[in-house]
Formats: C-alpha cells, structure tokens, sequence
C-alpha cells in the first residue's frame, strides 16, 4: 500500500521535529503494513519556508535509515504545493515538486475556501501536462459547505484526494460526511494520510480503509490503492463518472 500524502521528513515545516520521531513514524507505518510514502512537506506555504536542498538531504537521511533498518518501505520525494499563480511555473524550474518524480501534482487550497483563480491554475497545470491532485478536499470550507464545488473543479481535469482520519472520524463527523458524500458520488480519487505526528496526526490509514469496509464501499478501497500505485508508476488513474451530489446516496451512509 502507498500513502500518498505524509508529513514525515524531520525538521522541515509542521511534521515531525526529530529524525527519532521520524524513525518512529515509520515504525508505525511497516505495522499499518504500508509499502511506500510520498514524503510531502509544504510547498510555497506562507508559514514554512521552502528550500528544496534541505529537502533532499532529510529524504536521504531517511533512507539509509530505511536501508540500515532493513524496514520493509519505500520513501518518494513530492511536496503539497500551496495553489499559487506562480506554481506552474515553478514546477516547469524544478522550484516545486510532483509527487514522486510524476505528472501528479498535489495541490493544496486554503482551508478557508476556493479562491476565484484556483480553476486558471488547474487550466494552467493541465495545459503543462501536470494533473492537480486537491489534497484533503473534504477538510475545505467551501467544499464542506457546498460538496459540488468540488465536481466543478473536477470538470477542469482536476482530481482529488482524501485524508484517511476524515473518513476513520478523527476530524470529527462533519468532515467525515463530506468525505463519504464526495466519496460516493465518485468525486475523490486518491487515498492519503497526511500524518504528522503519531500523536495528535497519526496514520489512521487502515482504520479509513476499514471504515470504508464496514459501510460495503469495498470497491473504493480497491480504487483508491489502485490509484495510489498508479501515481508511483505515473500511470493514468481510473476514474469513475462524476454523480451529482443529490444523486449521491450519503444520506444512506450514516
């Protein structure tokens, strides 16, 4: 299994501060029985400070330690790119990062809302050959307050991505109904933890899986580690017809 979303490599924005708590992260990751991580530290956020070398060297700390513990994982290079004007041109300059090394580019809105330019950004991003993946889409105030903003900007070939303690329930049962409501009306596509700590962010990877399962949603599960992979392998991913969100059966759900 792949995360795709994780705040993992020491000392660089809200994540983890030590590489003792990194180690421990990981640890914890083998017994989720998680396979590989996108480390994503914050890109062009305006509380951290990006700087790409210090990136590099954290993700080679953090793999020889993967190799000198023989710990059975992998670990991808990627960022949460802050949506910007400038981000496609970043990314064209090697200033921003994709999500290992691929066309996927994990974008990350402000919680508070939608900006009026996020969709020339996608336009932007597409037209460059990178693909948008919104990150915690379910956690967006203006998606939680009207779920089918999300499908719009779907309609511009963005994807999108849920965080896996949104559906387990740890940010509590507003968020987690948004996820299941754009989760069944096929608007999230990509599966991701965005742990930051085993304290207050942990992994809750497999408990959202279960979670998934408990409610008889096992064909999101399947696609969701399908796609996880796929971005890894910097295939396409296999998206389902968008519903709109009436058509949804999230009442159903709980």
């Amino acid at each position: 299994m792949i995360d795709t979303h994780a705040h993992i490599l020491p000392g660089l924005d809200d994540g983890p501060e030590t590489m003792e708590q990194t180690k421990k992260m990981l640890d914890a990751a083998v017994k989720e029985q998680i396979s590989g991580i996108i480390a994503t530290p914050h890109g062009h956020h305006p509380n951290f400070k990006t700087d790409l070398k210090a990136l590099a060297d954290k993700l080679e700390i953090v793999k020889n330690y993967i190799t000198e513990a023989q710990l059975p994982i992998e670990i991808y290079k990627g960022q949460e790119c802050r949506l910007s004007d400038k981000l496609p041109g970043r990314l064209d300059a090697g200033e921003a990062l994709t999500l290992a090394g691929s066309r996927y580019v994990l974008l990350e809105l402000p919680s508070s809302g939608i900006p009026a330019y996020t969709v020339p950004v996608i336009q932007q991003l597409i037209g460059r050959n990178y693909v948008p993946i919104i990150a915690h889409a379910e956690r967006n105030q203006g998606i939680i307050e009207k779920p089918d903003r999300l499908r719009k900007l779907l309609l511009h070939g963005a994807m999108a991505q849920v965080t896996a303690g949104s559906v387990a329930g740890s940010f509590g049962k507003a968020i987690q109904k948004t996820a299941f409501t754009l989760i069944e009306a096929n608007l999230i596509h990509v599966y991701g933890s965005d742990i930051h700590s085993l304290d207050k962010r942990p992994f809750h990877f497999n408990a959202g899986l279960d979670t998934l399962e408990k409610k008889k949603m096992h064909e999101f599960v399947d696609i969701f580690l399908e796609n996880n992979e796929r971005i890894i392998l910097n295939e396409n991913l296999y998206v389902l017809e968008p519903q709109d969100i009436v058509k949804a059966k999230w009442w159903n759900i709980f």
